[in-house]
């Protein structure tokens, strides 16, 4: 499948439960895993809704925003995470972390769970407008934005 016209993409990272836990939180963190999969590759997704914006029609600058998604981080890997990682200007791409934990996902609502995820992309995007306005890119965060949220609006 070729993604290189999306200026979004999506990978999820999910945290193994440590070898020396019962059983129970073991099978918690597989099912938190699994269920966190389908609000990004399920039937209402939000990869395929992020997939429908065209880098193209943004700029030349960026070819591609993705978004990290990762699942219970352990608390050393959450204090290696930047709100935004450097441009990379060869892949012309850029990565932006957003952490998933009980707190802000889990014990939520279906519909809290997408306003969640919906809510952090957009507040990502301010923190990319940052980093093009530094960078000098051609890319068009404002008009990007603008679109995503009509797409998040009409789902």
């Amino acid at each position: 499948m070729d993604n290189s016209i999306n200026i979004f993409g999506c990978f999820v990272s999910i945290t193994e439960a440590y070898p020396d836990v019962s059983q129970a939180i073991k099978d918690l963190a597989s099912e938190q895993g699994d269920l966190f999969r389908i609000y990004i590759w399920g039937n209402k997704g939000l990869c395929d809704t992020l997939k429908k914006l065209k880098h193209e029609d943004y700029g030349r600058d960026l070819k591609l925003a993705l978004f990290q998604f990762y699942v219970n981080p352990i608390p050393i890997q959450v204090q290696s995470l930047k709100a935004i990682e450097n441009y990379r200007k060869k892949e012309k791409s850029i990565g932006i972390p957003i952490i998933i934990t009980e707190e802000n996902f889990f014990s939520k609502t279906d519909k809290e769970r997408y306003d969640f995820l919906q809510e952090s992309i957009l507040q990502k995007l301010d923190l990319l407008a940052e980093v093009v306005k530094k960078k000098k890119l051609d890319t068009n965060v404002s008009l990007l934005k603008s679109d995503l949220l009509k797409l998040f609006t009409s789902h």
